[in-house]
């Protein structure tokens, strides 16, 4: 059920430590502190994240002298900013770094941070796929970047070494283009996209799917997860991964054979390892089933 939240109730929606002047610097709260119910809906998402985000952001503080989080998609910057109130600002060290393509947007955004005296908070106006970020990073974190910008969020922290990764995936299209073509090698799940709605649900499944094989395929342990309610947002998976260990054998081939099966190959994949290998099946096959012990 939509509803405003005014008064004293306000208080209740809010994060230890959260302050009314940023909300309402970040137009969640109205000028008379009250919640309308867009308002409400954004700002229980974000906290949730925030929430789910503490054990990995209490870990970088705490083992790197000047960690970095990327905020990829950063839009208008309602959980960088957050993040930075609660978590980056009172640690004392660390960079937030928000990547967002549209210039306004990332304009605005730095600006805000200016006044705040948010002095470790900056902002490229810039795609994900180009951005210039430092050679380690520590967080990458996507909050409802649209279709294949969250892969490339994947494929940032990859090649930059995240030891924690947060994704909550909005639009999703690019494999739902690719089933259509219709090269799986399995007739039977043919039969699952077939029709148009039917491929366009599959397509959003399957990507997240590929998207969590991937983690563990780089090494990741991931959790797959709901963020907030559906009545907050359709688009409420969440993806989380940690860093444990290196590259899985046993995954890349449970990833490979998924991809021979449904006949797709999408951009996070052709990034981490480029087109399909020869023999695919015989590779699937050939590769381990377990991985040795995860080691932290």
């Amino acid at each position: 059920m939509r509803r405003n939240v005014k008064g004293d109730q306000v208080a209740r929606e809010l994060l230890p430590g959260s302050s009314k002047a940023l909300l309402q610097e970040l137009h969640l709260l109205t000028r008379e502190g009250n919640l309308n119910a867009d308002s409400l809906r954004k700002l229980k998402q974000v906290n949730h994240l925030v929430r789910l985000l503490a054990p990995a952001l209490d870990d970088v503080l705490g083992r790197f002298g000047d960690p970095v989080v990327v905020d990829c998609g950063s839009g208008k910057g309602y959980l960088g900013f957050i993040l930075y109130e609660l978590c980056v600002g009172p640690a004392g060290k660390g960079t937030l770094l928000g990547i967002e393509s549209r210039p306004e947007l990332a304009k605005a955004a730095a600006e805000r941070a200016s006044r705040l005296g948010y002095d470790r908070m900056r902002f490229l106006a810039t795609d994900v796929s180009g951005a210039p970020v430092p050679p380690r990073v520590n967080l990458v974190t996507a909050l409802h970047a649209c279709d294949t910008a969250t892969d490339d969020a994947i494929v940032l922290a990859a090649r930059h070494g995240a030891d924690h990764v947060a994704l909550v995936p909005c639009c999703q299209a690019e494999v739902a283009r690719q089933l259509a073509a219709g090269s799986g090698t399995d007739p039977a799940l043919g039969e699952m996209h077939r029709h148009p709605w039917h491929r366009r649900e599959l397509g959003s499944h399957l990507t997240n799917v590929i998207r969590a094989l991937a983690l563990e395929a780089l090494g990741y342990q991931v959790t797959v997860t709901e963020l907030a309610g559906w009545e907050h947002s359709l688009k409420n998976e969440l993806i989380l991964g940690r860093k444990i260990h290196g590259e899985s054998r046993g995954a890349r081939g449970r990833l490979e054979a998924l991809l021979a099966a449904a006949g797709v190959r999408p951009k996070l994949v052709r990034e981490l390892w480029g087109a399909a290998p020869e023999g695919l099946a015989d590779v699937a096959a050939d590769v381990a089933p377990e991985d040795p012990p995860a080691t932290v």
